[in-house]
Formats: C-alpha cells, sequence, structure tokens
C-alpha cells in the first residue's frame, strides 16, 4: 500500500512539458482545456513548448504555467518557399534543441502532435518519459487527401507509437479502428475536453430558431467541407427556406466559394471567418442543425459545444463520435459523407417528429458526461499508470 502511495505522490507533484507544433486556430481551445486538465491533476509545473506562441488561456494568477516559443514569426515561414520537407525539418530540430537545452521535466507530453518523431526520439535517448495525445489519425488524414507528403508524418506517427510511454486516445474505438492494438498495453482512455456550462447553454430556444444549417471548422478535405457545399442545392429542392452558415476558414476556402458563386448558391450561405471560442454560442444557438462531414475526426469539439446549446448535430461514424452520437437519441449519424447522403440525411433529421427532444436529450448528456472533473480523472489515471 505505501509503494502505491510514494507513486501517487510523485505523478502529482510532477514538472509536465506539454509539446506541440503549430496548431491552426480551431485547436486553441482544447490545448487550454489541456493546460487547465493538467494543472488539476498534478501540483507541478506546466511548460508548453510549440513553434508559435498559442492563443492561451491561462488562469488569472496560476504561476505554475511557462509558455516558449522555440521559433520567431520570422524563422517560422524562413523555408516555407524553398521546401515545406525543410521547414518541418528545421521546426523539429528546433523543438528537439529546446528540450535537450530545458531536460527538466519528469513527463512530455505530446498534444496533438505525435508525428514530432524528430523530438520523440531525442527525448527517448535521453531515457524521458514520452506520452502521446493522439487527436486525430495522420493514416486516415493522408487517405483523405490526395497530397504525397503526407506520408511522411504517417511513417512518424508510427514511430512515436512504437517510442511512446503512454498512448492517449479519446475512445476504445478508435483503437482498431487506427489499426494500434499492438500498443494496446501502453494505451489509456481519456481526453481534455470539458465545457463551460455557464456560457454554452440554450439561450434561443429551438422552436423559435428559423431554417439555419452550419458547418464550423476547419476548410480542408479531411472535414468533408466541399462535400458539404455540394449538399446544399440538393437540401434547397425540398427545404427551400434553409439557409445555410459556413464558419472557419481553410485551404479549400476560395474553391467552395468559387463553386457555390458559379451555381448561384452564394446568397443562400453565410461566412462569418473564424469564429472565436468566446461567441461560439451564439452563433450555435441560432443553428437549426450542425453537420460534421469529417473523413476522419478524435473528439470533435464543436459537436460537443452544440449539443450543449441544444443543437443537433449530425455526423459521420468517424473517432470517438459514436459514442456520444446515437441516432434518434442524442444526435444523428449517415452513413458516409458524399453529398448526396449528406443531403438525404439532412432533410430526413429537419423531418423529424421529436427534433427538439433529440436535442435536449444531447444537453443532458454531454452535462453528465464533459465535466472538469471527469476530464481530471482520466488524466490522473493516466499519470498514475505512467
Amino acid at each position: 500500500m505505501k509503494k502505491r502511495k510514494d507513486h501517487v505522490n510523485t505523478h502529482e507533484n510532477a514538472k509536465i512539458t506539454i509539446v506541440t507544433s503549430g496548431l491552426d486556430l480551431t485547436s486553441h481551445a482544447i490545448l487550454s482545456n489541456m493546460v487547465d486538465v493538467l494543472l488539476g491533476s498534478t501540483k507541478g509545473k506546466i511548460d508548453l513548448i510549440m513553434a508559435r506562441v498559442p492563443l492561451l488561456r491561462v488562469p488569472n494568477g496560476e504561476s505554475r504555467v511557462c509558455i516558449k516559443q522555440v521559433m520567431t514569426h520570422r524563422e517560422q515561414y524562413r523555408f516555407g518557399i524553398i521546401s515545406r520537407i525543410l521547414k518541418e525539418l528545421f521546426v523539429q530540430l528546433k523543438i528537439s534543441y529546446t528540450l535537450v537545452k530545458e531536460n527538466k521535466s519528469d513527463a512530455y507530453i505530446f498534444f496533438l502532435s505525435q508525428s514530432l518523431a524528430i523530438p520523440i526520439v531525442t527525448l527517448r535517448l535521453m531515457r524521458r518519459k514520452v506520452i502521446l495525445s493522439v487527436g486525430a489519425s495522420c493514416s486516415e488524414i493522408a487517405k483523405s487527401r490526395t497530397d504525397r507528403l503526407l506520408l511522411i508524418p504517417k511513417m512518424e506517427e508510427r514511430i512515436g507509437y512504437k517510442l511512446a510511454n503512454r498512448i492517449v486516445v479519446y475512445s476504445n474505438i478508435l483503437i482498431d479502428r487506427w489499426k494500434i492494438s499492438k500498443y494496446k498495453n501502453k494505451i489509456s482512455v481519456a481526453h481534455e475536453h470539458f465545457l463551460n456550462f455557464d456560457k454554452l447553454k440554450i439561450q434561443i430556444r429551438f422552436v423559435k430558431r428559423e431554417c439555419l444549417i452550419g458547418f464550423i471548422g476547419r476548410f480542408s478535405e479531411e472535414k468533408g467541407t466541399m462535400n458539404f457545399a455540394k449538399a446544399i442545392l440538393e437540401v434547397l429542392r425540398e427545404k427551400n427556406e434553409s439557409e445555410f452558415l459556413m464558419g472557419g476558414d481553410g485551404n479549400i476556402k476560395n474553391e467552395i466559394e468559387k463553386y457555390l458563386y458559379e451555381r448561384n448558391l452564394i446568397n443562400k450561405v453565410s461566412f462569418p471567418g473564424w469564429i472565436s471560442h468566446e461567441i461560439i454560442h451564439e452563433y450555435l444557438n441560432k443553428l437549426k442543425l450542425l453537420v460534421i462531414p469529417s473523413y476522419t475526426e478524435g473528439l470533435p469539439n464543436i459537436m460537443l459545444e452544440a449539443m450543449a446549446c441544444g443543437t443537433p448535430v449530425l455526423a459521420t461514424p468517424v473517432g470517438a463520435i459514436p459514442d456520444y452520437i446515437k441516432d434518434g437519441e442524442t444526435g444523428f449519424i449517415m452513413e458516409n459523407n458524399s453529398p448526396e447522403c449528406i443531403a438525404q440525411n439532412v432533410i430526413r433529421v429537419l423531418n423529424h417528429p421529436n427534433l427538439e427532444q433529440i436535442a435536449n436529450n444531447g444537453r443532458e448528456l454531454v452535462e453528465k458526461e464533459f465535466t472538469f472533473e471527469k476530464a481530471v480523472e482520466g488524466y490522473r489515471e493516466m499519470l498514475d499508470k505512467l
């Protein structure tokens, strides 16, 4: 019994470093959540090492968090024109150098950055403990894109899985889906998702909402954003009163706008750009339906936020989504993300007689499962096993 107690005391006072590469704006909220969860899981200090300083929410007066930027804004793009490969190599070497120079932490969490192979190898050579917090599969992202360079992070991801001391995933479903069952003995199921229910709540009653159908996220191939845009015309044939919102930004935004303009649909769609975490609840409370047409996901934060706001969610059955979205009970599942399938299911959902009750069921589910206490409990258990 004493051995167990000593072990827990050690991790409760551990210093932890979060390592991550440049995250997009949609990931800043869950990075902030991760910092908060670790602050609740340990009494030690938290360092954050990344390529650029994030928009991080840190509790007022919290002195245990230290943010370290390993590259200046100018350095970050120096090699972008010459070669993406050289740029990525440069980033990884800079992170590795910082880790060697600091070398003070008890554990290093690679957050949504399991393909940083050089820093991972560096730490393991130094006999440091490495944790991979995996939010998506590089292999599945590579499948959804035609970018051959994604084969490199796919290989790096496998190196990370092999060398890591612990691997954290959002759901048991993902162990088989992402083909990592051979590492099962070092996999923990936990998440950093928790919601502010004082802000994320039903502010506009469902019956008072217009027929506004939304997509909110990164405009990219793996998110199925273009498929959503292509489904709009088919939805309008059945539900002519519908309006659409596409919130976010990304590499295919211009392509999407051009597609809609050429089909005279641009006036039916609003593009508010990136929606900050501070006002996301305002947009979600206007929606009659949120669509998540992704090819691959971990556990999408926008899904949980929509459910908290009493907004029904229609999603593809990828990542940990099926753990929480039960068709006709807490939300809706579509078989695939083809434009035809999206349109058919949007119409099915809008015609559902108990849509408001399903939205309320989703709200009750996230109120129970996505509290700060639950997130902290999961990470404490993971650190205890480490």
